[in-house]
């Protein structure tokens, strides 16, 4: 068998498509490290890998970058969130990063493991990023753990990443630290297909308690957005942008 390409269509997700061709979510991910699961483009052309075992397995060892243990916190609902904080210490951009999350008992035992990815493509140098996962059922007791899966050295100057620039930066703290809101214009040179602008709500002790993500269809735009503190009060929020032709 031999791989073949799909393009992504409006309400597709990695997870939705792995169910479709009857593959492993990691299986996909790994077949398409230049692309990220949480900023899929539709039309976006992804590589389908065959089902079967190939004669010669060629295996991509990741960048070696550090990152923060999980922050987990429970919500009304029952679920979970963790936030891993990935940090780009390397002299190149840095790609396709996804960690295995892993909740463990007591004892020991594996409870529950997903993919965590970041809410942006790119990490710059001296920069860092989280990645997140939601767990639909938060265990009682538990210690999570995590796992690098992937992560690519990128080219600094890629024409399909433009630089995106934020001005007139707001940040407004709510008075019991549990929201905060963020405002500002993103400048993008030249035409783009989308931008993002990413904003990650830290606490006292400097761990990620909430991120959230603006997007939009062209730059030159002002953005607001509000994120909200699943755990502690936040003490700063830092903002990421990115824009992609």
């Amino acid at each position: 068998p031999t791989p073949h390409l799909y393009s992504v269509k409006s309400g597709d997700t990695m997870g939705s498509i792995a169910l479709e061709f009857g593959l492993d979510m990691g299986d996909l991910v790994n077949a398409n490290p230049d692309v990220s699961p949480s900023a899929m483009s539709i039309g976006q052309e992804l590589v389908i890998p065959p089902k079967e075992p190939q004669t010669v397995i060629t295996a991509v060892e990741p960048l070696e970058i550090p990152f923060a243990d999980p922050s987990c916190y429970i919500t009304l609902s029952g679920g979970m969130w963790c936030f891993v904080l990935a940090q780009n210490t390397t002299e190149n951009v840095v790609e396709g990063i996804s960690f295995d999350v892993q909740l463990y008992d007591g004892t020991g035992d594996l409870l529950a493991s997903q993919t965590a990815f970041p809410l942006l493509d790119r990490l710059p140098v001296d920069e860092t990023t989280p990645a997140l996962v939601y767990f639909e059922s938060a265990p009682a007791q538990y210690q999570a753990y995590a796992e690098l899966l992937t992560a690519f050295e990128g080219d600094a100057i890629d024409e399909n990443y433009p630089a995106a620039n934020l001005t007139g930066v707001l940040t407004q703290i709510a008075w019991d630290g549990k929201s905060a809101q963020v405002s500002g214009q993103v400048l993008v040179d030249g035409d783009v297909e989308r931008v993002w602008v990413v904003a990650t709500a830290f606490d006292a002790d400097d761990q990620v308690v909430g991120v959230r993500r603006w997007e939009a269809d062209a730059g030159g735009q002002t953005f607001d957005l509000t994120v909200a503190s699943l755990g502690p009060e936040i003490v700063r929020v830092a903002l990421s942008a990115e824009a992609k032709r």
